[in-house]
């Protein structure tokens, strides 16, 4: 006997707003775009927030049901309305910021889509970007379990499987922010979740807006209650999956250092064409409270790079050598790779402890003070975090202090649940310090090898496997500046090396996934 073919139906969710920051128009032309569909949805559903007393909407043949109220969030709207459809698949259209026009082909591809995949979750698909009528083609990143960033771009209009919605019991409206971060986690614990590519005219909708300008400082500006509710989120997901690490467990006690280590630090510093930061950098070495330190600086652009005459100033002979001073060892390389810089200096590094400076930021004079501390503290301690503000470099040399964005302190490095919040941000906090004989115990830091990777991230994954054997120990007050200068790396990129960078270190989150899921099984 022949199996009942499966029939697909859609629904399609709104919303209006008095605050729509587009006129009635732009309204009109995102129901448009549904009412001329190929194939016709089953219903519209409108989320009616306007101070009026009634709506009543006619969109062609489409029934249309309008639902009103005081909603206290996201959460709560999509329940209201998800629960009123009636069809197997609901469309939500997230007009809510911007206007939003489907191609006239959606729902005939979401409908194949789900036809192809019987256990899809959520498709979402890449756009067009309009401003001021010009397109950009906006590409997304395809789904998978180390996606586990809260500020991935999933686009505007998603397409879900409403059994599947119920089956993780729909949105939870107890979150302000984070519902669809939230939603789409647990579908993907269940479900396929879908991406449709674009490489040219194929994306599935366009959105109507401003694009906008990459900040690595984001997710500060977001605010706390944001990211604490997104780390709640992100927790709950990891102990669904068996990859979240409870407090404590798997610590050791760290390895002793080497009988040969005769300094307490070394502070290696890989560099590349900077012969106007170095001396800035070296200088807020020279001012440590704790002399007992070396400094290595890894020069990767080759003997022709000017960096190198800067640095034999330092060096016995040179015109500023200071017997008095830390000793200054240089290494010359000629392949510009940050973590092989790092890997050649902790192959020579006579100290106990590896302190992190890039070439273009400076160490507060009691750093390398207050990082020991932490370290005496504790024997479990396998690295000591910092905190650090944030400076910008003006073009006549001043550097000023950046007011408008907080002491970076990585408050969700806390002692229960640091190790797991890793995985929802880029970032681990700065400076970074290691023993010498954990980073080799742990296989150095990575040296490009990695998928995606392309001199970012070169320690993320050395983080991650740190924290999962030891005690990550902090250290609250800012003892680092990082400078912010036309020529940085972090501060002004395309989106293009944006994506390839998120995938890099989605692609080592996903490896650590598979790892704590194991050490959670013995």
């Amino acid at each position: 006997m022949e199996k009942e073919q499966k029939k697909f139906s859609v629904s399609v969710i709104v919303h209006l707003t008095d605050t729509l920051p587009y006129d009635i128009k732009g309204f009109a032309r995102i129901l448009n775009s549904v009412v001329n569909q190929s194939t016709l949805p089953a219903e519209l559903i409108v989320i009616d927030e306007r101070k009026a007393e009634k709506s009543q909407f006619e969109i062609g043949s489409i029934p249309t049901i309008v639902i009103q109220g005081n909603f206290k969030n996201q959460s709560e709207k999509l329940n209201r309305a998800i629960k009123k459809c009636t069809s197997n698949y609901v469309l939500y259209i997230d007009n809510s910021i911007d206007e939003i026009r489907l191609k006239h082909s959606y729902i005939n591809t979401a409908i194949l889509i789900a036809e192809k995949y019987p256990a899809l979750g959520m498709l979402y698909a890449d756009y067009d970007l309009l401003k001021d009528e010009n397109r950009k083609e906006i590409r997304l990143l395809k789904h998978h379990a180390g996606r586990l960033r809260d500020n991935q771009d999933f686009g505007k209009v998603f397409f879900f499987s409403k059994d599947a919605l119920k089956s993780v019991k729909y949105f939870d409206d107890s979150l302000l922010y984070r519902a669809l971060y939230d939603i789409r986690l647990k579908l993907s614990e269940k479900f396929e979740i879908v991406h449709v590519a674009n490489k040219t005219a194929g994306s599935l909708y366009e959105v109507v807006a401003e694009g906008k300008a990459h900040n690595v400082f984001d997710y500060l500006l977001a605010g706390k209650a944001v990211n604490q509710e997104a780390e709640a989120v992100l927790t709950s997901h990891l102990q669904r999956i068996g990859a979240y690490l409870k407090p404590g467990k798997g610590y050791h006690k760290r390895l002793e250092s080497s009988k040969d280590a005769k300094f307490v630090a070394s502070v290696i510093i890989p560099v590349n064409r900077r012969p106007e930061f170095i001396e800035t950098a070296l200088s807020s070495v020279f001012k440590q409270t704790i002399q007992d330190i070396e400094i290595i600086i890894v020069v990767n652009g080759g003997e022709d790079d000017p960096t190198i005459s800067e640095v034999k100033k330092y060096l016995p002979e040179g015109s500023l050598y200071d017997e008095t001073k830390p000793p200054v060892q240089l290494v010359v390389a000629d392949v510009n790779n940050i973590g092989l810089s790092l890997d050649f200096g902790v192959k020579i590094a006579r100290g106990k402890y590896y302190v992190q400076l890039d070439s273009d930021d400076r160490l507060k004079p009691d750093a390398i003070e207050k990082i020991l501390k932490v370290y005496q503290s504790d024997e479990k301690i396998g690295m000591v975090i910092g905190s650090y503000e944030v400076w910008e470099k003006k073009s006549n040399g001043e550097f000023i202090r950046m007011e408008q964005i907080p002491v970076v302190t990585h408050d969700e490095w806390t002692e229960e649940n640091g190790r797991n919040n890793l995985l929802h941000i880029n970032g681990a906090g700065a400076p970074r310090s290691i023993p010498i004989q954990i980073i080799k115990e742990m296989g150095y830091f990575g040296i490009n090898d990695e998928p995606y990777a392309r001199n970012y991230g070169e320690d993320y994954d050395l983080v991650m496997k740190i924290s999962e054997k030891y005690r990550i120990g902090r250290v609250w007050d800012p003892i680092y500046d990082v400078v912010r200068h036309s020529g940085g790396t972090d501060h002004s990129i395309d989106q293009q090396t944006i994506d390839r960078n998120d995938e890099a270190k989605d692609y080592m989150r996903l490896i650590a996934i598979g790892r704590r899921q194991k050490l959670n099984e013995k």
